[in-house]
C-alpha cells in the first residue's frame, strides 16, 4: 500500500487493440466509484501517457522515456493490454516496463464472481492471490537464435569445457534466478499474508528438476522466513509436529508445491491454497490457469509491483486482441477489477468494495458482454461502453 493525497495525478496507457474500447470504460466506473464513497473529497487526475502501437504512431518510439519517468513520478498508474511480438520484432513492451521499473512482483489475484460460467462444480473455493517473479527466469531476455554467433560460441564452449554436446541447430537461452530475487519475493508475498490476514503462503517451483534455479528459489524463501519471520511463519512439518495440524492464531503456513502438482491442486483441492509464490513461467502459467477457471482472462485482475519503492503498474491481463478491436464487444471487466485493485494499493477501499458489488450485480441480472453472454443461459448481450454504464449504475444505486 502507498498513501496518495486526496486529489493524485495518475498515469493512463489506453493500449493497443481493445485497449481503445475497455480503457476508457474502466476509468469511468473507477471515477463513478471514487465520487460514491466519497462524495468529492477525493478525485483522480487522469494523466494519458504513450505506449505501444500508438506511441509509434505519434512518436516513433514504441516506449517513450517520457512514460517511464512519468510513471516514476507519480508511483502509480494503470495500463490497457499491450501488442507483445511473437518472433521477430520488438520485445514485450509489458516485460521492458516491469524490467525497467524493476517491478518484481506480478500481482494476480484471483476470485470467483457469482453468475460467472465456469467448468469446475465449486468454483467460489478459489481465491487466492499469485505472487509471480517478474524480472528474473527465461523472462530476462538472455537468449539467442541457433544461427548466431553468440549461440554458437555458448555451444562450442560447452562442450570444450564441460563435455555438454548441444545440437547445432538450437537457439540458447539462459534461466538466471538469483538469492536476491528469490528472497525479495519471499518477502513481498508474506508481508502481504501477514497484513492482510492470509493463511497460507506456498511455493510453486520445479526444484527437483531445476535444482540451482527453482531449488534455489524454494530453498532461499524457506531461509528467508527463517531468518525474518520465525515467529510468525510455521512450515508444514511445524504444523503437524508442533500444533497438531491447526494454525496457531497470528501465524501463516509456509509450503511448497512441485509446479506440475500445483496445477492438479487447484482444480481438486483450491481451498487450500491462498497466497502461491512461484518464478516467472510458472507464474504465467499458474496464474492464467486459476483465472481460467472463473471465467477467463476477462474477468482476472493484475499488477506489477516494486514493494520497496512503491512504483505500481496496474493492467489488464489479457491480450490486446486486435481482431476486436474498435467494436465495442470486450469484456472490461479485468480493467475495471485491476483498477479496484490499485484503489486498494492508495487506501482507497470503499471504492473498491464498490466496484466488486457493482460487477457482482451486473453479472448476477445477465447483463454481460459477448464472452460471457455465449456461456450464459438467458443472459442479454451489451456492448462494452453498456456492460460499463449498467455497473456505474449499480454503483451510485448503493
Amino acid at each position: 500500500m502507498i498513501e496518495l493525497p486526496d486529489n493524485p495525478t495518475i498515469p493512463y496507457i489506453v493500449g493497443d487493440g481493445i485497449g481503445r474500447d475497455i480503457t476508457p470504460v474502466g476509468l469511468r466506473v473507477i471515477d463513478a466509484a471514487i465520487e460514491k464513497a466519497y462524495g468529492g473529497r477525493r478525485k483522480i487526475n487522469w494523466k494519458k501517457l504513450l505506449a505501444g502501437e500508438e506511441a509509434i504512431e505519434e512518436v516513433g518510439d514504441v516506449l517513450p522515456e517520457e512514460t517511464i519517468e512519468e510513471i516514476k513520478r507519480y508511483k502509480v498508474a494503470i495500463k490497457g493490454p499491450l501488442t507483445t511480438p511473437v518472433g521477430g520484432g520488438y520485445r514485450s513492451v509489458n516485460v521492458a516496463i516491469r524490467q525497467i521499473l524493476d517491478l518484481y512482483v506480478c500481482f494476480r489475484p484471483v476470485r470467483y464472481f457469482k453468475g460467472v460460467p465456469s467448468p469446475l462444480k465449486r468454483p467460489e473455493l478459489l481465491d487466492i492471490i499469485v505472487f509471480r517473479e517478474n524480472t528474473e527466469d527465461v523472462y530476462a531476455g538472455i537468449e539467442w537464435p541457433f544461427k548466431a554467433e553468440e549461440a554458437k560460441k555458448i555451444r562450442e564452449f560447452l562442450e570444450r569445457e564441460f563435455n555438454i554436446k548441444i545440437r547445432e541447430d538450437s537457439g540458447i537461452g539462459i534461466k538466471p534466478i538469483s538469492v536476491f530475487g528469490s528472497k525479495r519475493m519471499g518477502r513481498a508475498a508474506i508481508e502481504y499474508a501477514l497484513r492482510h490476514g492470509r493463511r497460507s503462503v506456498t511455493i510453486m517451483h520445479k526444484g527437483n528438476i531445476m535444482k540451482y534455479t527453482e531449488g534455489l528459489f524454494r530453498d532461499a524463501i524457506y531461509e528467508l522466513a527463517k531468518e525474518e519471520y520465525s515467529k510468525k511463519v510455521i512450515t508444514e512439518e511445524d504444523l503437524l509436529r508442533e500444533y497438531g495440524g491447526k494454525v496457531p492464531e497470528g501465524k501463516i503456513v509456509l509450503k511448497d508445491r512441485i509446479a506440475d502438482a500445483m496445477f492438479q491442486q487447484i482444480l481438486l483441492r483450491p481451498d487450500e491454497y491462498d497466497i502461491i509464490v512461484t518464478p516467472n513461467l510458472n507464474g504465467d502459467y499458474i496464474s492464467d490457469a486459476c483465472a481460467a477457471q472463473v471465467g477467463g482472462l476477462g474477468m482476472a485482475p493484475g499488477a506489477n509491483i516494486n514493494f520497496e519503492t512503491g512504483v505500481a503498474v496496474f493492467e489488464a491481463t489479457h491480450g490486446s486482441a486486435p481482431k476486436y478491436a474498435g467494436k465495442n464487444m470486450a469484456n472490461p471487466c479485468s480493467f475495471i477489477l485491476s483498477g479496484a485493485e490499485m484503489l486498494e494499493y492508495i487506501g482507497w477501499k470503499e471504492a473498491k468494495e464498490l466496484i466488486i458489488e457493482g460487477i457482482q450485480r451486473t453479472i448476477e441480472e445477465k447483463v454481460v458482454t459477448y464472452d460471457l453472454a455465449r456461456q450464459i443461459e438467458g443472459a442479454k448481450e451489451v456492448s462494452t461502453s453498456d456492460f460499463g454504464e449498467r455497473v456505474i449504475e449499480h454503483i451510485r444505486s448503493m
